[in-house]
């Protein structure tokens, strides 16, 4: 694997081993001294044209816990702001011969571009609406954990679906899975032809009791340039997901940043049932495992990933 652009480009297979090799890191991180060796000398690059907490500083941390040398660049402040083009912003970075470049950007596609202009491994952390990869490996990490597995499992993902990359990266990960996935939300957010994805579509959640998990999304409000909604109320009456309609066997998911008392009501957020602190948690695991896959895997004998390093040497 040289590049993570899209879960549709990856198998079970494929998440499989992600997910295998982010549980062996999790025992690493638990050690005193959390560092293993298999990046050291190489420079990964953090390029983040949006807003980020958890991705970008799962990633950083990831990549440092490998002990790799990390930039990371914010669009504010970098030369961006003069007017300077991803491509010419790439053709920058690889004059540093960066081993990976991670990059979030509001424009679908942009990982792509990038992924073709360079020879580093390229990870796309968010694309505008198109995709996000890393989230749902960390996602069905944390299911894993949790259920063991996903065959027949019935996950409902809730909320504005036609602004969410999660969503669709999501979607095509639960269902690789072995997982039946409904999408649920007001119709002018959901996208037209949304089943083409393996998934079905509802309108209202009166059927939501039927769910094993409830994977709420948030409102993107910074995406919506006309009005989807009649208020802001009207959508919290029907699609807030709240202790009246999260029953004790069913599991709580959100990407985050959860804006409380819109998606989720406060008490479902601090439930036994929530997993969204499991989640962060998970990002840091996973995003080791990707970086491990991209840049180690199978390098030291083929077939499959290169061995996990077992002892630590202080960087």
């Amino acid at each position: 694997m040289k590049h993570l652009l899209s879960i549709a480009d990856l198998s079970r297979s494929d998440i499989e081993r992600v997910i295998t090799v982010a549980e062996s890191f999790a025992e690493v991180v638990e050690r005193d001294i959390k560092k293993v060796p298999t990046l050291r000398g190489r420079t990964v690059v953090n390029l983040f044209y949006e807003s980020s907490t958890r991705t970008s500083s799962s990633f950083e941390l990831a990549a440092k816990r490998l002990s790799a040398d990390v930039v990371s660049i914010r669009s504010s402040g970098s030369s961006v702001d003069k007017g300077e083009s991803l491509r010419d912003t790439i053709a920058t970075l690889n004059a540093y011969d960066p081993a990976a470049i991670v990059i979030r950007a509001p424009w679908a596609g942009a990982a792509d571009l990038v992924a073709r202009q360079t020879s580093a491994s390229v990870v796309n952390a968010g694309d505008g609406k198109h995709e996000h990869p890393s989230q749902a490996l960390l996602d069905v990490y944390t299911l894993r954990r949790r259920m063991g597995s996903l065959d027949g499992s019935q996950i409902w993902i809730v909320g504005d679906v036609l602004h969410s990359r999660v969503a669709r990266s999501n979607i095509h990960a639960f269902t690789r899975m072995g997982a039946q996935v409904t999408v649920c939300g007001p119709p002018t957010l959901i996208p037209r032809e949304v089943e083409s994805l393996g998934c079905e579509v509802r309108y209202d959640l009166d059927d939501v009791a039927a769910a094993d998990v409830v994977y709420a999304l948030r409102m993107q409000n910074e995406r919506m340039g006309d009005a989807y909604l009649p208020s802001l109320r009207e959508y919290i009456s029907c699609f807030q997901i709240d202790s009246r309609r999260l029953n004790p066997r069913q599991l709580l998911m959100h990407p985050g940043p959860v804006n409380r008392g819109v998606e989720l009501s406060a008490e479902v957020i601090e439930s036994p049932q929530a997993l969204i602190v499991d989640q962060v948690a998970a990002g840091l695991v996973v995003r080791m495992a990707i970086l491990y896959e991209l840049l180690s895997g199978g390098r030291q004998g083929a077939p499959g990933p290169a061995p996990i390093p077992t002892v630590e040497q202080p960087a």
